[in-house]
């Protein structure tokens, strides 16, 4: 049986539509909006319900984490994907569970990074990616306590987007979809993105094909497209023409920090950000090789962007589940 940490949201319930049939259940603080009856509903810092619910289980999944970049007050990134990741390896070892697959983030290499492979040092710039850091030394630490018996996966995926996501790149791609999109910067930044059906894809692999040891993969769909390519290809999918005037970077920080007075002033979240546009404009870009060594992705990446098009803004569903992230 496999146990997935934190699967009722967009990239769990993905990953439950992959596996359902070889006896996956849920552990998560909210119900599953599709396998509500194979979910137990819990907080990773419960960790008598955590114990009960890695019972008899062979294989660990651990997606649940303190995510968006807006998160109140920001100790919660540290409760969930801390404490709570060292709760669910106290529960795996109360238990002789021995296979973990651990969701990480390329955001323990920081922004502006040069192509960053598996090797390069951690530089996390926020508190996401400092709280993720922390919970892969202290798997590490507890892989190292019986490396013969025990098998870990770190999956450092970038931004993942797909059907039904709310998050930024959906944001992005409604914006650019409505035809009143402006460019903040040159445009020639690059974007490393991973489709959610190859990223499940992976994760299925992983399970099938169990091997020893530790092994970290960056999770990235090749190849990287700058943001004006990324432009090209949704303008024309969409068969729509983006204007071509650029924002200067000064700029477009300015009215970061004018939303970030309106957010604080207001006490309400808003949409744009300094953060976000800083994000927006930095050079996100990993090197995958590795993972593309051992696994072929379902789908190309614009393949992934034109399925998430036709079914958000071409052909768009009503009354579906959506997942609000980021």
């Amino acid at each position: 049986m496999i146990g997935v940490v934190g699967g009722s949201g967009f990239v769990g319930s993905f990953l439950m539509k992959e596996i359902n049939s070889r006896g996956a259940f849920i552990y998560d603080k909210r119900p599953s909006p599709f396998f509500n009856d194979q979910t137990t509903i819990g907080n990773v810092l419960d960790k008598t319900l955590l114990n009960q619910f890695v019972t008899g289980k062979e294989s660990i999944v651990l997606l649940a984490a303190e995510h968006r970049d807006d998160v109140s007050p920001t100790s919660l990134y540290y409760d969930v994907n801390v404490e709570g990741t060292r709760n669910v390896l106290e529960a795996m070892d109360k238990q002789g569970v021995k296979h973990l697959i651990f969701t990480s983030s390329v955001a323990i290499y920081g922004l502006n990074k040069e192509n960053p492979d598996e090797e390069h040092p951690e530089n996390p710039f926020n508190h996401y990616g400092k709280s993720k850091w922390l919970a892969e030394e202290l798997i590490k630490v507890w892989y190292e306590k019986d490396p013969l018996n025990k098998s870990v996966t770190i999956i450092r995926p970038t931004v993942i987007f797909g059907e039904r996501n709310r998050g930024n790149v959906y944001n992005l791609l409604k914006q650019i979809a409505s035809g009143r999109f402006l460019m903040i910067g040159s445009g020639k930044n690059k974007k490393s993105m991973a489709y959610v059906g190859n990223v499940v894809s992976f994760i299925k692999h992983l399970l099938t094909n169990k091997s020893s040891g530790f092994q970290v993969f960056n999770y990235v769909d090749k190849p990287d497209f700058n943001m004006t390519e990324l432009v090209r290809v949704i303008e024309k999918k969409m068969n729509i023409s983006i204007p071509e005037q650029n924002i200067p970077y000064w700029i477009g920080m300015l009215g970061g920090y004018a939303f970030d007075f309106l957010a604080f002033f207001r006490k309400k979240k808003t949409s744009i950000s300094s953060v976000r546009v800083k994000k927006f404009c930095a050079t996100t870009q990993f090197d995958a090789r590795k993972v593309h060594s051992t696994f072929s992705a379902p789908f190309t990446l614009q393949e992934g962007l034109e399925r998430t098009l036709e079914h958000e803004f071409i052909n768009p569903q009503k009354d579906e589940v959506l997942f609000y992230s980021e």
